[in-house]
């Protein structure tokens, strides 16, 4: 019988070598004092090898019972991890499938088979027969790298070991429905602003005031314990509201009805009431909430809502994009002589601590831009300043090109007509750079220049965008406005009375910009357009030269009705037109075509896609202004005005523009009902 002592019972520790040393030199000086012993005396020597085979004895004896216990208790954790991994394998919340070369299953533990039903026969079957649903889970952790997926009702965290052919499943949806909760938890501030209180309540009764805010406060009362928001009115015209993210994503799927509600109910009661929205959030990723920050950046949504002309919600996260919604509807003209002096006033100051200013319009100016740029520069000379416009020669339009011709017969202005590359050697650290008809960095003719650290004046109508100069002086964008020249004919009259007036020339420009703008005062004319356009007239605006300027030749008018001959209706009133794939269009005769196709029956708006001059496919937009077009063109990277707005695609084919404008505008109007607000 073989003993029990044997090396393969041996525990570990017993089978080192440093213990079989040390008892072998413990065995070997006890044999080397019992020989000592019977040198010295045979007694004495029996005795010890007496002791020293009794103490061999017990050894023995002892070893083979502490083998037996250690042997046993490995035995019996052995067989506790066995049943522990068995136990593990079928009752833990982990899921396990092994599989073959062709994905065919092998085995499966059974809290997998409970997960699909005992009944079914999963041996042998590809996963995908098993359960497509699943098996496109994991085709998409494959793909995406990703660590958890959502099978069924429950959530699991996914690991692939493609080497041993298994697939663990681990159940994680308690972990997924505690951070689910702490994310919907997470703290949102905004602000509310009620646009045109001011004006409404003007010359009312107290009892029609109190019966406005009454109604005001009801109906934002109602929509927050809806939702669950927290309300306080802090002014007349002015709320601020606190919620969770959960009821910010619920409010969002709603598209923030309370402005349709608000806006609707006054109307009805003649009463152009609307709601202004800014609100920001955390993300669902980040740990540490700056309420400092996100109040701050509450109010700066809020701003930028106002901007955009009203009657809309901004919402933005700490480090994310931006989201609209609302503002689909005219904004109402609200701003007050007041404002347009203390703006002009303000320039005065700006422009006295300067030691000379840029005046500069965007890429391929229109009238608009160049009347505007020669409005501020003779503002600049009447405060004694010296006033450079900057133009790219290259961007000229037909119109434009013909307006410089014009302008270069004065010596007195065309000499501060200079291009980008002259404006960044004149550039100083004192010098004021005004931006006019837009506000977006990268539209500017002279991007360059905004780079430097000079004060930035924003002078627009266009409904303010995301993109914006860091930290500008001023801005003064009003999106009631007609246009930009509107706004700065309104700058004169705070003027000094003393200083020169203005050209017969600069008039006549800037008039040609509120023509352009208004289409000859049919569209976004309000009464301080008439009063702008009268004032020109009386300083020399000469409507004949307007005409002469914009006149077109008999090529671009053949070319705009080609361009026609494909348009197309995406909606009942929404009109498309298509330019060929392999011609270059120039962005005037696209804008003009996309105002002649306003001119027939049932287009409330156009949208014209052609390949520009440089090589960008630009997407025109029009409309009569009951369909917000600004919104479907930032859907696509662009911008501008709710009846006027345009974008530039790069990379793309016309084939391609066309299926993405098509995909923004039935998002957005899929019949003529939803199109008409």
């Amino acid at each position: 019988m073989k003993s029990k002592l044997t090396d393969e019972k041996l525990p570990q520790f017993l089978k080192n070598e440093n213990v079989k040393i040390s008892v072998g030199v413990l065995i070997l000086m006890q044999l080397v004092i019992i020989i000592l012993g019977f040198f010295s005396n045979i007694s004495i020597g029996l005795v010890m090898l007496i002791i020293f085979l009794v103490f061999l004895s017990l050894l023995y004896v002892f070893s083979q019972r502490l083998i037996e216990k250690i042997n046993k208790y490995i035995e019996d954790l052995s067989y506790r991890i066995k049943r522990g991994e068995q136990e593990a394998l079928i009752k833990m919340p982990i899921g396990i499938i092994l599989f073959d070369e062709e994905y065919k299953v092998q085995w499966t533990n059974p809290y997998f088979q409970s997960h699909i039903g005992y009944q079914e026969e999963v041996l042998g079957k590809k996963i995908e027969e098993i359960d497509e649903e699943l098996n496109q889970l994991i085709q998409k952790s494959y793909a995406d790298n990703a660590s958890t997926i959502v099978w069924g009702d429950k959530s699991y965290r996914i690991i692939i070991q493609e080497d041993i052919k298994v697939i663990y499943l681990m159940d994680i949806s308690e972990y997924s429905q505690i951070k689910k909760r702490y994310q919907d938890e997470k703290f949102v501030l905004g602000n509310i602003f009620v646009d045109n209180y001011d004006e409404i309540v003007q010359g009312m009764t107290d009892r029609n005031i109190s019966s406005i805010n009454t109604f005001i406060t009801t109906q934002l009362s109602n929509w927050a314990k809806q939702h669950r928001i927290y309300l306080k009115r802090v002014s007349e015209d002015r709320f601020i509201v606190f919620m969770h993210r959960k009821s910010l994503e619920r409010m969002e799927k709603e598209n923030f009805s309370i402005l349709d509600q608000i806006r609707e109910k006054t109307s009805k009661q003649n009463i152009p009431l609307t709601l202004s929205i800014g609100v920001a959030y955390t993300e669902a990723d980040k740990e540490d909430e700056n309420l400092d920050e996100l109040a701050s950046l509450a109010q700066s949504n809020l701003d930028l809502a106002l901007g955009r002309g009203g009657d809309q919600a901004v919402i933005k996260s700490l480090s994310g994009e931006m989201r609209y919604y609302g503002g689909k509807t005219n904004p109402m003209e609200k701003r007050t002589r007041v404002r347009s002096r203390m703006i002009s006033q303000a320039l005065q100051e700006l422009m006295k601590q300067a030691d000379q200013v840029v005046v500069m319009g965007h890429v391929n100016p229109d009238m608009d831009a160049i009347g505007s740029a020669l409005g501020i520069r003779r503002i600049a000379q009447m405060n004694n300043k010296e006033a450079w416009i900057v133009v790219e020669p290259k961007q000229y339009s037909h119109d434009i090109e013909k307006l410089l011709e014009e302008i270069e017969t004065d010596n007195q202005i065309s000499r501060y007509i200079i291009t980008p590359e002259v404006a960044e050697e004149m550039m100083t650290e004192n010098t004021l750079i005004i931006l006019v008809d837009f506000h977006r960095p990268s539209m500017g003719i002279a991007p360059n220049l905004l780079k430097q650290k000079n004060r930035v004046v924003v002078i627009d109508h266009h409904r303010r965008g995301e993109e914006f100069p860091n930290n500008p002086a001023l801005v003064y964008i009003e999106p009631y406005a007609s246009s930009t020249a509107e706004l700065v004919t309104e700058l004169f009259e705070y003027q000094s009375q003393e200083a020169e007036s203005i050209t017969k020339l600069e008039a006549t420009a800037m008039l040609g910009g509120i023509v352009v703008d208004t289409k000859s005062f049919s569209l976004r004319t309000g009464s301080r357009t008439f009063d702008a356009a009268s004032y020109l007239r009386s300083c020399g605006a000469d409507a004949v030269l307007i005409q002469r300027l914009l006149k077109e030749d008999a090529d671009t008018y053949l070319l705009r009705s080609h361009l026609i001959e494909s348009m197309e209706f995406v909606t009942d009133n929404i009109a498309v037109v298509t330019g060929e794939e392999n011609k270059k269009y120039d962005t005037v005769v696209a804008a003009q075509t996309a105002d002649t196709m306003l001119s027939m029956t049932n287009v409330d708006a156009a949208f014209v896609i052609f390949k520009r001059q440089d090589d960008r496919i630009g997407i025109s937009a029009r409309s009569l202004g009951e369909i917000n077009v600004q919104v479907i063109m930032e859907e696509l990277g662009g911008g501008g005005h709710l009846s006027n707005a345009a974008t530039q695609l790069e990379n793309t084919l016309v084939s391609e523009a066309r299926t993405q404008l098509h995909e923004a505008i039935l998002a957005h109007y899929s019949t003529k009902e939803d199109a008409t607000i």
